[in-house]
């Protein structure tokens, strides 16, 4: 399998995170210490502190999950991937979508979330539970997998038809991956896309990739180019695993 992947970006984004989530802290507990201001005014900045503290660490956390805390998602789904899609290439934080598989068969979107407790998928409604508070201070709330993948799914359509006009149809598919390894109930196989935990998405991959005829060797190569042209222009080197 061959990775792309722009470290340039890792490396700027988790160094942003760091500084934000710094920032945020600071910020946070200047308005523990306007409790002791005997000002009036002193509760409008309370809150105003409280919520841009907030704010700043939900951006902080939102950046350190993906480009700081390891095993990163794009480091998982190296390892996931390297003995399934040797014949893919894997490219990460370099398109539209964070991590794209690209197969013989077509394109695959991985989506990846870094939530733990207890979820629960039916069609395209999420339900998390079983984190308390931590739902809100010590990691991101789940949103909505579906709506998310989605979104990465047309935007990398839209890149598609703009870099590779000449291919008609390109198969694609999303695909939801969970990476922390402690999760507690991951029940998801009610989801309307296909969800997953990374530990299983080898065995997924492999069944699906049977079922698939491959892409005109024409459309494939168009694609490559399409995409390495993105990645070439960071700069960075190929790997491979």
């Amino acid at each position: 399998m061959v990775i792309l992947r722009d470290d340039d970006r890792v490396a700027r984004m988790a160094k942003i995170g760091q500084y934000v989530s710094l920032i945020s802290i600071i910020i946070l507990l200047g308005g523990l210490v306007l409790i002791f201001v005997g000002n009036e005014n002193a509760i409008i900045f309370q809150l105003l502190a409280l919520a841009v503290g907030y704010g700043l660490s939900q951006v902080g956390l939102y950046l350190q999950n993906r480009y700081v805390r390891e095993p990163r998602a794009d480091q998982v789904l190296d390892d996931a991937l390297k003995h399934v899609a040797r014949d893919g290439r894997l490219y990460h934080f370099a398109l539209p979508a964070p991590h794209v598989l690209l197969l013989p068969t077509g394109v695959v979107i991985l989506h990846s979330k870094y939530q733990k407790g207890e979820i629960y998928a039916e069609g395209d409604g999420w339900t998390q539970k079983g984190v308390g508070l931590r739902k809100y201070f010590g990691q991101e709330g789940l949103g909505n997998p579906t709506k998310e993948a989605e979104k990465l799914l047309s935007s990398m359509a839209n890149y598609i038809r703009q870099n590779a006009p000449d291919i008609d149809e390109v198969p694609m598919a999303p695909i939801i991956v969970f990476i922390a390894k402690d999760i507690e109930v991951l029940d998801v196989k009610d989801s309307r896309i296909p969800a997953m935990h990374a530990s299983k998405l080898k065995g997924f991959l492999r069944q699906e990739k049977d079922k698939l005829p491959p892409m005109p060797k024409e459309d494939y190569k168009s694609l490559q180019a399409a995409f390495d042209k993105k990645v070439a222009s960071l700069g960075e080197e190929v790997e491979e695993a």
